[in-house]
C-alpha cells in the first residue's frame, strides 16, 4: 500500500465532511469509494470492520471511522488529522448557520432542499446496508442474531444500545461455545 501525506489525508476528509449529509450512517460507500476504489489505501473488509467498530463506540460515527482510517494510514497523527478533516466543514457550517437558523428553516426553498437531501440520505443508508450485508459472513447463527435484533428493536421497542449489548453477549457466548467444542 502506498503512503499518503498528512495534508492529503486532511484534504480527503475535508472533502468527505463537506458532502457527508446524513452523518455516519451514510459514510461507508463514500469511504469505500475514496480509500478502496480510487486510492487503494485500505482494504474493503477493513473499512467495513472499522465502520462496525465505530458504530459500537461512543461518539460520532464519522469521526470514529475517520480516526481508524487515519491511524491505519499514518498512525496517531493520521488519526487526529483525519478526525479534524471530517469535522472541519460541518463545524464551520454550524457556526455560520447558527445565527439565522430560525429564519432559514421557515424558508420554502430551504425546506425543499432538506426534503431532497432526506431522500438522498435514505438512498445512502440503503447502500450502507447493502455494503455491510454483502461483507457479512452469513450462517445460521448470523440469521438468528439478525432476527433476534429485529424482534428486540421492532417488536419490543428495545433500545439500540441494549440490543447491541445483547447481540454482543450472545456472539461472545457462541464463540466461546465453539472454541470449547473445537478443543474437545
Amino acid at each position: 500500500m502506498q503512503k499518503i501525506s498528512l495534508l492529503k489525508l486532511f484534504l480527503i476528509f475535508v472533502k468527505i465532511g463537506a458532502i457527508l449529509l446524513g452523518g455516519g450512517y451514510v459514510i461507508l460507500p463514500i469511504l469505500v469509494n475514496e480509500f478502496v476504489e480510487k486510492r487503494a489505501l485500505v482494504k474493503d473488509d477493513e473499512v467495513v470492520d472499522y465502520y462496525a467498530l465505530s458504530q459500537s463506540l461512543p461518539g460520532i460515527i464519522a469521526a470514529n471511522i475517520s480516526m481508524f482510517i487515519g491511524y491505519k494510514l499514518r498512525g496517531k497523527f493520521g488519526a487526529i488529522v483525519a478526525m479534524l478533516g471530517i469535522i472541519f466543514v460541518p463545524f464551520v457550517c454550524i457556526v455560520l448557520l447558527a445565527s439565522f437558523l430560525g429564519m432559514a428553516t421557515e424558508n420554502i426553498y430551504v425546506k425543499s432542499i432538506l426534503w431532497g437531501v432526506g431522500i438522498a440520505v435514505l438512498a445512502l443508508i440503503i447502500l450502507t446496508i447493502r455494503e455491510i450485508w454483502n461483507k457479512s459472513s452469513r450462517s445460521v447463527f448470523f440469521y438468528l442474531i439478525f432476527a433476534l435484533s429485529l424482534i428486540l428493536l421492532l417488536g419490543f421497542k428495545f433500545s439500540p444500545i441494549v440490543t447491541i449489548l445483547i447481540a454482543s453477549a450472545v456472539g461472545v457466548l457462541y464463540k466461546k461455545f465453539q472454541n470449547l467444542k473445537g478443543a474437545k
